[in-house]
């Protein structure tokens, strides 16, 4: 799995850094980031839902 963000699309809702903090964060300007070395998702089991739970669809999943 890969996880990547469109930062373009973003419109730093956060609701990916509620569903699964321990892979999304938030930079300065409050836009969504993977935190770095959990790009595979860490075996996080709420990355897809954090991935459904974004307003504006930003967040991808590539599947190995």
């Amino acid at each position: 799995m890969r996880i990547t963000i469109d930062e373009d699309m973003c419109i730093g809702s956060g609701q990916c850094v509620l569903t699964a903090p321990g892979v999304f964060t938030q930079d300065d300007d409050g836009f969504s980031q993977v935190l770095p070395g959990r790009e595979d998702g860490a075996g996080d089991p709420l990355v897809r839902e954090a991935v459904r739970a974004c307003p504006v669809q930003a967040i991808t999943i590539e599947d190995d």
